[in-house]
This record gives C-alpha cells, structure tokens and sequence, in this order.
C-alpha cells in the first residue's frame, strides 16, 4: 500500500540589475537540473489522461488489477513475473506486500527485474491506500472515502521519490489521486484478502475507494533501464505503525517482436 512574493523596487538601474540578476540564477539552476537529469518530461502530467483516462480513473484500474491476482503468483509477492496479468499499452507495477518490522517500523522493501514490451507506459503507485466494504471500511461512498483520504493524509509527501535511470522527477506531491467509487473483483481463490486472514471467498466483489499518490511513466526507449520510487507513511496518529516503501525495478525493454 507538492508562492512566491515579489518586491518592488525603486529606481529603473536596480530594476533592470534585479531583472538580470534573475535571470542569470535562472539560467544557472535550469543548468543545474539538466546537469542531474530532471526527469519530469518522462512522466504523464498529474492532470493528463494519458490513454484515454485521466489518474483517478488508472488509480481503480491498478487496484483493480491488484486484487484480481492470487498472493500464490502475484507480482507484489514476488511470486510472479512482472507480466503476470498485465495486458494492452500500460503495464501495472507496485510496491510489495512482503514487509518486515525493524524497531516499530514497517519496511516494504524489493529488487525487481522485469521484461517489458516496447510502447507500455508503466503506471505505479509510490504510496497509496484503499478502503473497501468487504474490509470493513464502510458500506457508502462517502464512508470508504473518508477511510482512504485520513490513511492518505499520513503519507508525507517530502519523503516520495522517484527516479527513473538515477535521474530525479520533481514535484512528487502534485501527484495524490483520489479514486472514483469503483468496484473490484470478482476475486480469485487464495486471493489478497485471504491471505491476511479476511473472509473473501472466491467471487466475491466490493466496492473501494483509493487514495495516495500515483504516476504514469512513459513509454522508455529499448534498453535497461531502472526506476526506484517509495516514501514514508506515518500511521501511528491513527493507530498504526510508520511504515517505509523502498522498490526498485530493474527493466529491459525490448521490441514488441522479440517480447
């Protein structure tokens, strides 16, 4: 499971030396974030819809994906390859449900390698949460998102990152999503749920609402390639434990022919 004030001042002389001056540190920090790499532009907008829809919606649709898979051969268990059901132009990655306690600390931590198809972006969340029915989360919309919007408020966004080929993307906080109402499943046996001990049996279905913070890398060139991403939720002003998110995927991708 991201003002400024300006002053006036007096005189056309300083006017022009501030204006100038301005520009120069401009110039000296956009230098300075092409010399790291700034890895924005390899990023969907948070307000873009890319594919045809826009964050909120793929939000679903990766949890959608996330509950439709078995924990016996789930990617986010690392008991499965990336492409376990994963179909059409964009690809769900994730974090991981195989955690460990350090101090009263959840970790969450993976290295992953994966085969990826030229032309899929690569949709992931760096933390979010969700609320259901079957969960015990509340029975009406307004309940469920109530639910996942005080989980999501204990993500603190100046701990997300992302980078994408050792190249930083900034601005990580304009990226929270909010989900629509939507429904998942029908479940699988041996399903999520299951496996942390909840009652789900195969086919049941629930509506949720999801909420945290997500993007949508583009398409990356044939090649390797690396993302890392994560950040940090403190859950313990709602009883819960600090829990870190720490995932690196290894990636090749290759034509759509030889795939």
């Amino acid at each position: 499971m991201y003002i400024s004030t300006s002053q006036f001042l007096k005189g056309f002389r300083l006017s022009w030396t501030v204006v100038v001056f301005g520009l120069l540190v401009c110039n000296l920090q956009t230098n300075r974030l092409n010399a790291q790499g700034n890895a924005n532009a390899r990023v969907f907008p948070p307000h873009s819809s890319p594919h045809g829809a826009d964050y909120a919606v793929w939000s679903a649709r990766q949890w959608q994906w996330t509950f439709s898979l078995p924990a016996t051969t789930h990617p986010l268990f690392d008991s499965a390859d990336c492409s376990q059901g994963q179909s059409g132009n964009v690809w769900f990655l994730g974090g991981t449900f195989s955690t460990t306690d350090s101090g009263g600390v959840v970790i969450g931590s993976a290295n992953r390698t994966c085969g990826i198809p030229a032309g899929t972006a690569l949709l992931f969340p760096l933390i979010n949460v969700e609320c259901s029915t079957i969960e015990g989360n509340g029975s009406i919309e307004a309940d469920l998102r109530g639910c996942a919007r005080l989980l999501a408020n204990q993500i603190i966004p100046s701990s997300l990152f992302l980078r994408i080929d050792d190249k930083p993307v900034t601005n990580l906080a304009d990226y929270r999503v909010e989900s629509p109402l939507f429904n998942f499943g029908p479940l699988p046996a041996g399903n999520i749920l299951q496996f942390f001990g909840l009652e789900a049996p195969a086919g049941t279905t629930s509506p949720c609402v999801s909420d945290g913070y997500l993007v949508m890398v583009k398409p990356l060139p044939v090649g390797v390639h690396t993302l890392h991403f994560g950040g940090t939720a403190d859950l313990t002003p709602v009883g819960g434990p600090i829990f870190k998110q720490d995932i690196r995927y290894t990636l090749t991708v290759q034509p759509r022919g030889r795939y």
